[in-house]
């Protein structure tokens, strides 16, 4: 008999693997043979990773339709094992999958569809981040003028940014139940801030210079760097005003100076 560790590689080899890797396991038959009962256990769990896809992933799977979407989230789970307990976390690389899918090459807007809908997901189950307390704001408030340029901002962990050259905000907001999916590709592109704000996902619309500032910022960027990016985007974007309409509406929630 294998040590215990060696026995749970092997078994997990013929769950994740090719099928006849867990022949040679010491499963008791009972009934059933130790290669049938091995089956049912890696149909299982490769039916709860396509179900979790499928619960992540509503709009891409009505765009694909029931058969191709099954076929596809299939093709996923035989390639992609997931890292941990929770199923919230499978099909993070699922949008990388879909690009790169050589029978989905016609639908080049998928994968921006599906990159919404998993960020969704990271927004929805984010942890809550309380913004700046009064001592936090009379710091930040004592800066010295000639330091704003360092701060070094951070953006609420239950928000992320998003952008495609598709229409992808209008593109899911279609393919919502009762909607007739009608989008034309060329309306243009979205820059998008997602956010949790309580239990609801809310989406706005941001204009060239804040997304930069935004993106530059959630990089790491001091101030003055993520100002710059943005001026070079949009020359007449105001950094001031951005700034201060985020501190106030909670999206930045805290600060460093380098």
């Amino acid at each position: 008999m294998p040590a215990l560790r060696e026995l749970q590689r092997r078994f997990a080899a013929g769950v994740f693997g090719a099928e006849e890797v867990g022949t040679g396991l010491p499963i008791r038959a009972g009934g059933l043979s130790a290669a049938r009962r091995l089956q049912i256990y890696r149909n299982g769990v490769h039916a709860s990773f396509r179900g979790a896809l499928a619960d992540c992933y509503p709009v891409v799977r009505r765009l694909l339709g029931e058969d191709c979407f099954r076929a596809v989230a299939r093709d996923y789970s035989r390639g992609h094992v997931s890292a941990s307990g929770n199923l919230h976390d499978y099909g993070a690389a699922f949008p990388v999958f879909l690009a790169a899918h050589p029978a989905l090459g016609g639908l080049s807007y998928l994968a921006d569809v599906a990159r919404l809908e998993w960020l969704m997901q990271e927004v929805y189950h984010a942890a809550n981040a309380p913004g700046l307390d009064r001592a936090e704001i009379a710091a930040l408030a004592a800066v010295p003028a000639d330091r704003y340029g360092d701060l070094r901002l951070r953006l609420d962990p239950a928000a992320r940014l998003l952008r495609s050259d598709f229409p992808v905000l209008r593109i899911w907001q279609a393919n919502q139940p009762g909607r007739d999916g009608a989008v034309h590709l060329d309306e243009g592109g979205d820059g998008l801030l997602i956010r949790r704000r309580g239990e609801d996902i809310e989406f706005e619309a941001l204009g060239d210079g804040e997304f930069t500032l935004l993106a530059a910022l959630a990089s790491g960027c001091p101030v003055l760097d993520a100002g710059r990016r943005a001026l070079v985007r949009q020359p007449d974007f105001n950094l001031t005003e951005a700034l201060g309409r985020r501190l106030a509406d909670g999206l930045l929630i805290g600060f460093q100076l380098s």
